[in-house]
């Protein structure tokens, strides 16, 4: 059911999520699909009208939950198909997690693989049957009429795959109650270890192959086994770990703050989004890894990204923001990809040395003449190859960043998400 309101002059369309206020369902309030929000009254309308549901996941900054809005949801010959057999429903990751949880485990068992934006089918009540992440809109076309036909003609196939899916998500559930407290001990804390090393990438650091996030979480339980164990193979591979992605792309080399994921085992190419839970908990990795080593590197990277989230993500009233998007004046990344000339026009004779020293043209190319600022190694080791003191070469970077940084500040920032 559509919402038409003489408020809304310059909307078509308006659905039920107008009513919400997540910024991600807002999003898609004025979409021609009639999206409907998770809650008892949109399930029990699904099991009346023995409909199936079609659940859409996401979150605000998410940048290919924007792609598929554009090139689908906002299609109107999409929306008739979808809307005519499904009861549609969108759902914001950041505030139901619960949800998606259930939901991403039940796409990782089909595909193996996971991400958002997350699109399930379910049968009319709830149980999950066949889903995937982001599709162009002709596979999603092309799928959504094959599960049509499926639940037309061969329902009881859908409603089998439904209940070995369901069984399958309950036995992944990772938090088990106990009756009894167990005993925790030093070869728990060993098992531990040796399961996260079957995953090491011990030449670029992080776990397993792309996409990399970070994992703030398991750097810390490893920088403190060990420190306290006197593991020299694991501390040298955390090391390793903070050093590449300080020195990638994942990290904003001008304004400070981490992106959300790495889309190569380089740490070069970022999903451009930055949240703020991400880089509160790296945050403290990198300060703890700091008072373990004394790396200046480590410092520098705690204190920008602490400066970023105060600058970036602290709104007016004292409160935090949740996210920056991943997009900006309608492209991914746009704020802080550079092409060469621009870095000409802005430092001018100091231009070819920061070039070289963030890879313009070299490693940091992307794409379509646009460069990510990535780093090798540190100012000093730079300064020597380079010919120069140090000490002179840092009178020269400093200026340097803080004109990028303003420049950088004239363009069209990313939107801000919810507090």
């Amino acid at each position: 059911m559509f919402i038409f309101t003489s408020m809304m002059p310059d909307h078509k369309f308006t659905n039920q999520l107008i009513q919400e206020s997540s910024p991600y369902l807002l999003q898609h309030a004025h979409n021609p699909v009639d999206w409907h929000a998770w809650n008892e009254m949109t399930l029990a309308k699904a099991k009346s009208l023995d409909k199936m549901l079609l659940i859409s996941i996401g979150y605000s900054s998410c940048h290919w939950c924007h792609v598929m809005e554009k090139e689908s949801f906002e299609d109107e010959e999409v929306a008739k198909i979808m809307n005519k057999h499904f009861i549609c429903i969108k759902i914001d990751r950041e505030e139901r997690p619960d949800v998606d949880q259930i939901y991403m485990t039940a796409v990782q068992l089909i595909t193996g693989s996971g991400g958002w934006p997350l699109n399930c089918f379910a049968l009319p009540d709830g149980r999950p049957f066949f889903g995937g992440t982001y599709f162009h809109k002709a596979q999603w076309v092309q799928l959504i009429e094959s599960i049509i036909q499926l639940f037309t003609k061969r329902r009881k196939d859908l409603e089998d795959q439904a209940g070995t899916l369901v069984e399958g998500v309950i036995s992944k559930d990772l938090v088990k109650v106990g009756k009894d407290p167990g005993i925790f001990n030093q070869d728990d804390l060993k098992a531990a270890v040796d399961k996260l090393e079957q995953q090491f990438d011990t030449r670029e650091g992080g776990f397993g192959v792309a996409p990399k996030f970070p994992m703030p979480v398991n750097f810390d339980f490893l920088l403190r086994y060990s420190f306290y164990e006197k593991d020299e193979k694991i501390h040298d591979f955390i090391i390793l770990t903070l050093r590449k992605m300080a020195y990638g792309g994942i990290y904003d080399q001008l304004g400070g703050g981490f992106a959300r994921y790495s889309t190569d085992p380089q740490w070069k190419l970022p999903h451009f989004e930055k949240m703020l839970y991400d880089n509160a908990q790296l945050v403290s990795v990198y300060a703890e890894a700091w008072h373990v080593t004394k790396e200046p590197l480590f410092r520098e990277v705690t204190e920008e990204t602490l400066q970023f989230v105060l600058r970036e993500l602290t709104s007016p009233e004292g409160g935090f923001y949740s996210s920056l998007d991943a997009d900006s004046e309608g492209e991914e990344g746009r704020y802080y990809t550079w092409g060469a000339g621009e870095i000409s026009l802005i430092l001018e004779n100091q231009a070819d040395l920061i070039r070289k020293y963030y890879h313009i043209g070299g490693k940091g190319f992307w794409e379509a003449g646009k460069n990510i600022l990535i780093r090798s190694q540190s100012p000093d080791v730079f300064a020597r190859e380079q010919g120069l003191h140090p000490s002179a070469f840092k009178t020269i970077l400093k200026p340097a960043r803080a004109k990028l940084l303003k420049a950088r500040s004239k363009r069209v920032k990313p939107a801000l998400d919810n507090k």
